[in-house]
C-alpha cells in the first residue's frame, strides 16, 4: 500500500477532520472515499454519490459512472505515457519547496 503527503492549509484540514469525524470515519478512510468517489467509476452508493456532487459543484472533474471501455491503439497508449511522463517529477517539487 502507498502513502501520500502533501501540504494543505490549516483551515482546509480542519474542514476535512471535521466532515471525517462527522460521518464516524478516520481522517485516511475520509480522504480515500472522496478520492475513490472522484476516480473510480465503479465505486456507487448514496455516500459517494453525494460526495461526487459535491465535487462537481467545487469544479473538479469527476469520472463519470459508465466511462466508455474504448481501449486505445498502441500508439494512442505510448502517446499518452509520453504526455503522462513529461513535466517536473514530483521529487524536483519537493525538492524545490514547491
Amino acid at each position: 500500500m502507498a502513502q501520500m503527503t502533501w501540504r494543505m492549509s490549516d483551515e482546509l484540514l480542519a474542514r476535512v477532520k471535521a466532515a471525517a469525524a462527522g460521518g464516524d470515519r478516520s481522517l485516511n478512510e475520509f480522504v480515500t472515499l472522496v478520492l475513490s468517489a472522484a476516480t473510480d467509476p465503479s465505486t456507487a452508493g448514496s455516500q459517494v454519490d453525494m460526495v461526487r456532487e459535491r465535487l462537481r459543484r467545487a469544479g473538479v472533474r469527476v469520472v463519470d459512472y459508465e466511462p466508455a471501455h474504448r481501449v486505445g491503439t498502441p500508439a494512442e497508449v505510448a502517446a499518452a505515457g509520453v504526455r503522462l511522463s513529461s513535466g517536473t517529477s514530483v521529487a524536483d517539487l519537493v525538492s524545490e519547496g514547491r
